[in-house]
């Protein structure tokens, strides 16, 4: 799946950019990464049309000057942006997460990454706070669902962390394949990868369910994640933004679920809930 990078150059930078975020990702924008100038933004070329930015409250504000330029980032073009810019990460001095190129780390779970057109490296703030939150967990035994799998990389950490089944779900082609790829390499034997969305939810339920995906898509499958949960299980969720936190929270509690972790980098946010 290809995407499409919207480059914004922003005057002045703040608050405009964290506005302009906001709003993108409510419209369908997945990822966003801050420069000197503004801020690129990235979105599925399925998902584009030329309606989306005429809402864009900010891009019609005369507070602020905002331009921005289109291209097409196909997936073979992945790799090279991947190995010219990406270093591991690590994540509470405990789990790193590299690419193959990359030498062995003496962390305690060390993860290898081969990203192409997914997201879910490590850098991105969202994908930073799941696995700290999942670092705080007993997965020991535990049954695992990670939707919006994207790299693979959270339910990777899951069974090294000791779930006894894993599934991961996304949809996009190109995810799935990735995920498939990158268990291979992590030598994982509990994961199965599935192509497609939340319909593909039926009647198994879940001790642990993990969900980074973009607000409105969270907001709209919410209620079946939750209907997927075991009684004391945890939701651990991100994807969205400080100001989502109420809405987000709002859907988890109506369906009896506490809100029990909060954790916020550059303005995302990551929540952890328990049925």
């Amino acid at each position: 799946m290809n995407y499409l990078e919207f480059n914004f150059k922003v005057k002045p930078l703040q608050p405009a950019v964290e506005i302009l975020m906001a709003e993108l990702g409510n419209v369908g924008f997945e990822s966003f990464v801050e420069t000197e100038k503004g801020v690129l933004a990235y979105i599925q070329k399925k998902e584009w049309n030329d309606t989306l930015l005429k809402d864009i409250f900010i891009l019609q504000s005369n507070e602020f000057k905002i331009s921005y330029t289109i291209k097409e980032i196909k997936q073979e073009n992945w790799n090279a942006k991947w190995e010219q810019s990406f270093s591991p990460i690590v994540v509470d001095n405990i789990c790193t997460i590299r690419a193959p190129f990359h030498k062995e780390t003496n962390t305690l779970y060390d993860i290898i990454i081969e990203p192409k057109m997914s997201f879910g490296t490590g850098h991105h703030e969202t994908t930073y706070m799941m696995i700290a939150h999942m670092l705080q967990l007993n997965f020991e035994n535990k049954s695992v669902l990670d939707m919006g799998c994207g790299t693979g990389v959270l339910a990777i950490l899951a069974e090294k962390l000791g779930a006894k089944k894993v599934t991961a779900i996304d949809i996009d082609n190109w995810c799935y394949e990735n995920s498939m790829e990158n268990a291979e390499k992590n030598n994982c034997q509990k994961i199965t990868v599935l192509e497609g969305d939340a319909t593909l939810l039926g009647t198994e339920t879940y001790d642990i369910i993990l969900a980074n995906i973009n607000r409105n898509i969270l907001i709209r499958d919410l209620p079946k994640y939750i209907t997927c949960l075991n009684k004391n299980g945890v939701l651990v969720l991100s994807g969205f933004y400080q100001n989502d936190i109420e809405s987000i929270v709002e859907v988890c509690e109506k369906k009896l679920l506490k809100l029990t972790g909060t954790r916020e980098k550059n303005k995302w946010v990551s929540l952890k809930f328990l049925n």
